[in-house]
């Protein structure tokens, strides 16, 4: 067996990382698990590209990639002890979705009978209208209130997950009185 001088240490589990994990000291002064930087770094690099604003695709197909993609990521990092960190990686990919949505709109009167259509005030449609070629800045604010959660959950782009449940383990019934089972 061969070992890798670079991986392999002995030292304080602060500073290194383990499978895309590295650790972190709570209030409570316990040791606690977070997503690394490198693969938070790769995972908001390959969103970019899922989101890029070019590129002719579907509102549907967008959603179906970046659905796919974050899905998994979520279920390797699910053990996780950062909620907040989950919270705002999914404000930050509402955000680019809705940059694409007003993109896909172009003109601002497109925009305008859109945002109408979707129930919105006819002085935020057309404040967001007006300055329809500002997408990143137009996708934060105003928009927040017309292209809602439920818009989100209809092109079935995945929520933060349960973190109260996700760190629970799983009980299962298996032969022999494993995890559960009854005797």
């Amino acid at each position: 067996l061969t070992i890798n001088e670079g991986k392999s240490a002995v030292t304080s589990v602060f500073g290194r990382k383990f499978l895309g994990f590295s650790f972190w000291r709570g209030r409570d002064g316990a040791v606690k698990r977070r997503v690394a930087d490198k693969p938070l770094k790769a995972f908001k690099r390959r969103v970019r590209q899922l989101t890029r604003r070019s590129g002719g695709r579907s509102m549907a197909e967008v959603a179906e990639r970046l659905r796919v993609y974050v899905l998994g990521w979520k279920a390797y990092f699910r053990l996780a002890q950062t909620p907040r960190l989950f919270k705002e990686l999914e404000e930050w990919m509402r955000h680019r979705v809705r940059a694409i949505q007003l993109k896909h709109w172009k003109r601002g009167k497109t925009t305008y009978k859109a945002l109408l259509a979707k129930g919105a005030k006819p002085e935020a449609a057309r404040q967001i209208a007006v300055n329809s070629r500002r997408w990143w800045r137009n996708s934060g604010m105003l928009l927040n209130s017309v292209l809602t959660l439920r818009w989100m959950d209809a092109l079935r782009i995945p929520a933060s997950p349960d973190l109260n449940s996700s760190n629970r383990p799983v009980r299962t019934r298996m032969p022999g009185g494993v995890a559960g089972a009854r005797s």
